[in-house]
């Protein structure tokens, strides 16, 4: 009786001691990172440093040569159109010979010449402004009949703001133009009076073209200085745009009026931009690398209220992501979890406790994720980033 049991016994340790070993030599699942595919919002951005910038800036100039006093505006203050910025004594000419003569007449033909232009370009914007409002009236009363879609009269109310934009800055241009006209024929009247030896040197006062305040003094002190010396820079701080330069090869995404998120600037609260404009030329940059990179400015409006952005001023440091495509219910995976199989694209969803390769179709990628056309569905889990120890149809566990 002993024995048999003692053999039964011995028979099923040998099948433990078996089966162990079986189990020993048998592959172990594959530890993993798995990630579940979902349906959100999904954006594709251009993310690129950007610097704020006065949209029109003004370099005041000597209009002729002579001695500048001292000059008594600050950094930051206030100038109102017409104010005065320097005042300047006129150096003593010599005959003024024909040639000088020439020269003076043609630099106020050109000034008067320029003004027209400007002039023409202002009625050409005020035009544009008109008809813009008209098509936003008329697109605003279709939309309220539920015949446009709210698409279309989003794009007309931006029409209307770049077209306002615009209108500010030609006619900013045309006041700038009228003022070289005044310094033009203010500079010839001097030389002419200049070969009078009985008349007395006169001050000449140089004004401000339009209202802003002071970026830089450029010549502080009184001195001696030729015709063109910069003598200030003046703008409107307040009328900011962000400029950004983006590679080529992503600006051909971006086009005017995409929205645009601006953040980093040194407060919490992201501030939206619109896209006016790229620029049409681009220009090679070195990056940090040390590799030559073809680039291009993208020019953004500030579309925030002022007071978010009122403290922010000319030359400030911003991140920008300039959104290029949306889509608020959208299939995607992440992006960790795609690799390339030859022309396609595929992924390792776990199927129980094995791996199966799947081909799937992708559409839009950004950093961290991607939309999927075809090939997954949501709720599957995804292998992200696989090692070279992930296959189809090996086992798998998760970390």
């Amino acid at each position: 009786m002993a024995k048999p049991v003692a053999r039964i016994l011995g028979g099923l340790v040998l099948a433990a001691v078996l089966a162990l070993l079986v189990i020993s030599f048998l592959p172990q699942p594959v530890p993993v990172d798995v990630a579940p595919v979902a349906q959100g919002p999904f954006e594709q951005t251009v993310d690129e440093d950007g610097k704020t910038r006065v949209r029109e800036r003004y370099v005041v100039s000597a209009p002729l040569a002579g001695r500048v006093l001292r000059i008594q505006l600050k950094e930051g203050d206030a100038i109102e159109r017409r104010g005065l910025l320097a005042v300047m004594v006129p150096a003593a000419p010599a005959l003024l010979d024909v040639r000088t003569e020439r020269e003076l007449k043609e630099r106020l033909a050109a000034a008067e010449d320029d003004r027209s232009r400007t002039q023409a370009v202002v009625e050409r914007a005020k035009a544009a402004l008109k008809q813009a409002k008209t098509d936003l009236q008329r697109t605003q009363q279709l939309a309220k009949e539920n015949l446009v879609p709210p698409s279309q009269l989003e794009q007309t109310e931006l029409a209307v703001t770049i077209q306002t934009k615009e209108l500010d800055a030609v006619e900013f241009a045309d006041n700038v133009a009228g003022h070289q006209v005044d310094l033009a024929r203010a500079a010839l009247l001097r030389a002419r009076k200049g070969t009078d030896p009985g008349a007395a040197p006169n001050k000449l006062e140089v004004r401000s073209p339009v209202a802003g305040r002071v970026l830089r003094v450029l010549q502080e002190s009184e001195a001696v200085v030729a015709l063109g010396a910069p003598l200030l820079e003046i703008a409107d701080p307040a009328d900011l745009e962000v400029v950004v330069d983006v590679l080529t090869t992503d600006a051909v995404q971006i086009k005017p009026g995409i929205p645009v998120r601006i953040e980093r600037y040194g407060a919490g609260t992201p501030l939206e931009g619109r896209v006016r404009l790229v620029e049409p030329s681009a220009f090679t940059k070195i990056s940090a690398l040390g590799v030559e990179e073809q680039r291009v400015n993208v020019l953004i409006d500030l579309v925030s209220p002022p007071e978010q952005w009122k403290t922010l001023g000319d030359g400030y440091r911003v991140e920008t992501r300039i959104i290029v495509y949306q889509e608020e219910n959208a299939v995607k995976a992440p992006g960790g979890a795609l690799f390339r199989e030859g022309n396609q694209w595929a992924a390792f969803v776990m199927d129980g406790s094995k791996v199966r390769k799947r081909m799937v179709e992708v559409g839009h990628r950004n950093g961290v994720e991607a939309t999927i056309a075809k090939g997954l569905e949501v709720g599957e889990e995804v292998i992200v980033y696989p090692s070279d120890a992930v296959k189809d149809g090996v086992r798998a566990k998760q970390r």
